[in-house]
């Protein structure tokens, strides 16, 4: 397990870091930049006003050297300040980072649970296997702002039991109606992966003999299929996990705009909207490391769950 760690790190550091260029060359690259920004909003900036914002944001430079002089500065844990909010950019992103990764892992665990649930049942349930089968495929199927525009009009409008979006301003437990919403939505996407491998997965572990050997011994059907199926069908669906952590994080990222929720999503869009480098370039990083190191996490359980994987 060590090794895959000294492994896998290094692959980590590696990719955010040609991540950290191609963003910050496709930002460069769009139209627009801060000077012009600055301009835009206050056309009585002089001639000098305009060669001192352009030293001071280094747009005199290529952007290779920008970048080179940006990266040196997160190497030595300066992260730089943040142009739209005028404040250091750590400051500005761990607030959103707290809501983002409350909503990520809430529909982690829910998305997991109910997925797990279903896909038990309809192993152990041959006649509930159609059920869940279509439950999954519409889950999968319907995309998160769609199903997100569904929740608002119906819980919202229709009956107003939740607010529509937005955060709580007095924080838990009212905190908790305005993560519903959002959470549900970003967990029925995420636990049709989970109840159709699940299902898969137990449906073979079943048919093995040593699940017929507990069977013989007197073993009932939830010691059976909790301590005996499903160990060894997890293994499986812990790379399902992987990859769905990738999959709620970019539907976060949409849920958050659709319930204006101050998470990373709207921090990300305003600012690479505002050409705010700095902001911009560490949103980016922190979203591809969270979801590398929740494979890697994935990965290291499968190792404890099945040693013969390496």
């Amino acid at each position: 397990m060590l090794g895959l760690i000294a492994w896998r790190l290094p692959q980590v550091a590696a990719t955010l870091l040609i991540l950290s260029l191609a963003a910050w060359f496709a930002i460069g690259l769009m139209p627009g930049d801060p000077v012009s920004l600055a301009l835009t909003t206050d056309p009585r900036l002089t001639a000098a006003d305009v060669a001192r914002l352009t030293a001071l944001y280094g747009l005199d430079q290529p952007l290779w050297t920008r970048w080179l002089s940006w990266a040196g500065g997160v190497l030595r844990g300066e992260f730089g300040y943040s142009r739209l909010f005028a404040r250091p950019v750590v400051e500005v992103l761990l607030p959103a980072l707290r809501s983002t990764l409350v909503l990520l892992g809430a529909a982690l665990l829910l998305s997991a649970a109910t997925g797990v649930a279903l896909g038990a049942l309809a192993a152990l349930r041959p006649r509930w296997r159609v059920a869940v089968d279509t439950v999954a495929v519409l889950g999968q199927a319907a995309p998160v702002f769609w199903l997100a525009i569904l929740a608002i009009l119906l819980f919202a409008v229709t009956l107003g039991w939740l607010p529509a979006g937005g955060a709580s301003d007095t924080g838990w437990p009212d905190e908790a109606r305005f993560l519903l919403l959002p959470v549900t939505t970003l967990a029925v996407h995420g636990l049709a992966a989970y109840a159709r491998h699940t299902a898969s997965a137990m449906a073979e572990v079943l048919t093995q003999p040593f699940i017929t050997a507990a069977r013989a011994r007197g073993a009932g059907g939830g010691r059976i299929a909790w301590r005996h199926a499903f160990p060894n069908a997890a293994v499986p669906v812990l790379a399902i996990a992987a990859v769905d952590v990738g999959a709620l994080v970019s539907g976060a990222l949409v849920t958050e705009t659709v319930f204006a929720r101050p998470g990373m999503g709207k921090l990300l869009f305003d600012a690479v909207m505002g050409n705010d480098y700095n902001l911009a370039l560490l949103c980016l990083l922190l979203v591809a490391a969270v979801t590398m190191l929740a494979t890697l996490l994935a990965d290291l359980g499968q190792h404890a769950l099945d040693p013969r994987l390496g």
